[in-house]
């Protein structure tokens, strides 16, 4: 006789399913973690604040403000040193491209706010100092991270950066940038 036909199995079956039904009363199911990346961790540069990144996008473009820097009088690059007219400041960035097309991403467009609304635009200079691109064109579901570098008077405090990104392919309505707090 096989082992199924025993008359022990009802009393296995009963075993099992109890122990099932315990187990599945004292704690509730985890839910499945998301499907996404786990990139390791990278240390922020001296005398950088991190920024607990939120996610802003303008057009089809998301952008993560995640380290900003103020108050340098120079900077050092691999082949300049140069001061600054008031002081440096810089904001560390995450762009994604969340569009099927290629979307340019110019560094000039970009902009810090002063609490009393003035705009400074990124430092050119600077930026080809610190080999941060002017411009850069973002492929199909790309995600890249660097530098905008600017040059703002002494007196001025940093309260944000407004990021412009691309409008959508056909869109002729440029776009209107976002706002992100530095503090």
């Amino acid at each position: 006789m096989p082992w199924f036909a025993r008359a022990e199995l009802p009393v296995l079956v009963a075993v099992v399913t109890a122990g099932l039904a315990t187990g599945c009363s004292e704690a509730p199911a985890k839910p499945v973690p998301a499907h996404t990346y786990a990139l390791p961790a990278e240390s922020a540069r001296p005398g950088e604040k991190v920024i607990t990144p939120s996610l802003a996008v303008d057009g089809l473009t998301r952008f993560w403000l995640i380290g900003f820097q103020d108050g340098m009088s120079s900077v050092i690059g691999s082949h300049a040193e140069w001061n600054a007219k008031g002081r440096f400041a810089s904001a560390r960035i995450v762009v994604q491209n969340v569009d099927r097309t290629n979307q340019k991403f110019e560094a000039k467009r970009q902009l810090l706010v002063a609490s009393d609304g003035r705009v400074f635009h990124v430092d050119n200079s600077t930026q080809a100092i610190k080999r941060q691109p002017d411009e850069v064109m973002i492929g199909s579901f790309v995600r890249m991270e660097f530098d905008l570098w600017f040059d703002v008077p002494k007196d001025a405090e940093i309260v944000k950066l407004r990021l412009f990104g691309e409008p959508p392919f056909g869109s002729v309505t440029p776009p209107k940038g976002v706002d992100i707090p530095v503090r």
